[in-house]
């Protein structure tokens, strides 16, 4: 069995070399899961369904995904205790595809720990291109990661590039952000003089 912090691959296959990415799609509408499953398989990736909260974690216990796109509204057990059942076991990307679109169930979702949210009716064009995006920022490209920023208030920062400001800490500053009275009132913004 595959272990939750092993995913399958590295990235959508691309002309069928390397490893591919396993998308778990969890949707209890057939039509849906089917033209969601179609667009990511035609995009290269490798597409597990399920249609109800437990097969959903049956299948990611088979085969850890490296995203899900999750219902909210499933039979069973619904997106969201399946979204922090999956994360208990962990990390994993998901992104909620959902009919519920008010503000609520969006930051619910989001508080839940989705890192994106989808609601029907849906683009599957742009949920794929939503797919990619995830992804990519999920897992930093190789060799682009900081090694670390520096610490120490002596190591020089680099000059400011032309049109910007550069904004440096006056000796006496403290070390927390604070409101004083000079600041800007809430809800207004500086203008540029």
């Amino acid at each position: 069995m595959q272990q939750p912090y092993e995913s399958a691959g590295t990235g959508p296959a691309q002309g069928g070399s390397g490893p591919s990415t396993r998308i778990l799609v969890v949707d209890d509408d057939p039509t849906v899961a089917e033209v969601v499953s179609g667009y990511l398989d035609r995009a290269g990736y490798v597409v597990d369904r399920a249609a109800d909260g437990p097969a959903a974690l049956a299948r990611a216990a088979a085969h850890w995904p490296d995203l899900v796109v999750l219902d909210l509204m499933l039979p069973g057990m619904d997106g969201l205790e399946v979204c922090r059942r999956m994360r208990g076991h962990g990390p994993v990307p998901v992104i909620m595809l959902t009919a519920r679109g008010d503000e609520d169930d969006r930051i619910l979702g989001l508080e839940v720990g989705a890192d994106d949210y989808v609601t029907k009716p849906f683009s599957p064009r742009e949920l794929v291109l939503r797919v990619e995006s995830v992804l990519r920022r999920s897992r930093p490209a190789a060799g682009t990661r900081p090694s670390g920023w520096p610490v120490s208030p002596s190591t020089p920062t680099p000059a400011a590039p032309p049109g910007t400001a550069r904004i440096s800490p006056s000796p006496s500053a403290s070390s927390t952000c604070s409101r004083s009275s000079s600041a800007i009132p809430a809800g207004r913004t500086a203008a540029r003089t």
